[in-house]
């Protein structure tokens, strides 16, 4: 992977594409620029055989403080099907974050205001630091943060989460890990080095078992328990004749590294 972006940068090493957004200037707000390059980088990174894992975090002191306000001045004057359209890009970017073959860490180094709670929501792990900070700030400005409550609604309860939406109140790491909105918090000055031994250690499994685990939770809710019940058989059935899960056991019985180890 070889490609330069406007409005993110990057870093691969030892399977792990650690991707910042790189906007410090305006705090990390997203536009229709940043939205185009995470949909690029994002299908580059599902499609990659050697990138294992993905870390999301924020150039400068912010994380991502949501749509950016000169992009938001454009939207006053956008028709009905113009607002569909930058609507369906926000969704986009957080239904293939959710969605993607490789597990998501999200590593908050600062404020995650309005859309930039998407990352919080459809990341798979999200640790913040002790300086970051959170609100869903969209009805302080008559809006509501509709493409990103899927991910959130998963992630968090309703009784907690609807005052969160409605009341547009900012809040601390210690909240958000009280209400298991984040997974850890760290001190800020250990955030990437936490970040990325997690990730290191999410290359010590299966490839295909990883992604198959996110597969479960996207789809397993929506079924029925004999759907289900039908459904999961088959996935175990698969997995055990799939090169990836027979390499596993065998290393296991063998007592030796599996091959998509790194030694």
């Amino acid at each position: 992977m070889n490609k330069t972006y406007e409005t993110l940068k990057y870093e691969i090493k030892d399977g792990i594409i650690t991707v910042w957004l790189n906007r410090p200037e305006v705090h990390n707000a997203f536009n229709d620029a940043m939205l185009m390059e995470l949909v690029d980088i994002l299908d580059e990174v599902d499609q990659s055989e050697d990138i294992r894992v993905v870390i999301f975090t924020g150039e400068g002191k912010s994380f991502s403080a949501g749509a950016d306000l000169n992009w938001m001045k454009k939207m006053v004057d956008y028709t009905y099907e113009e607002n569909v359209k930058d609507s369906e890009l926000i969704s986009k970017v957080f239904f293939m974050i959710y969605n993607l073959s490789k597990p998501v860490i999200s590593a908050i180094n600062g404020a995650a205001i309005g859309g930039g709670m998407g990352f919080v929501g459809a990341s798979d792990i999200v640790i913040a630091s002790d300086r970051a900070k959170f609100s869903l700030s969209e009805v302080r400005i008559g809006l509501v943060p509709a493409c990103i409550s899927p991910y959130l609604i998963k992630r968090v309860a309703e009784g907690v989460l609807k005052e969160l939406f409605i009341s547009g109140m900012r809040f601390d790491a210690d909240k958000a890990l009280d209400i298991k909105l984040i997974n850890y918090k760290v001190e800020h000055e250990k955030l990437l080095e936490f970040a990325l031994e997690k990730a290191r250690q999410l290359c010590q499994c299966g490839p295909r078992a990883i992604a198959v685990c996110k597969q479960l939770f996207a789809n397993v809710p929506e079924m029925g328990l004999k759907a289900a019940y039908d459904h999961t058989a088959e996935v175990v059935a698969r997995l055990r004749v799939s090169d990836e899960a027979q390499e596993g056991m065998k290393a296991f019985l063998e007592k030796r590294t599996p091959s998509w180890q790194k030694t």
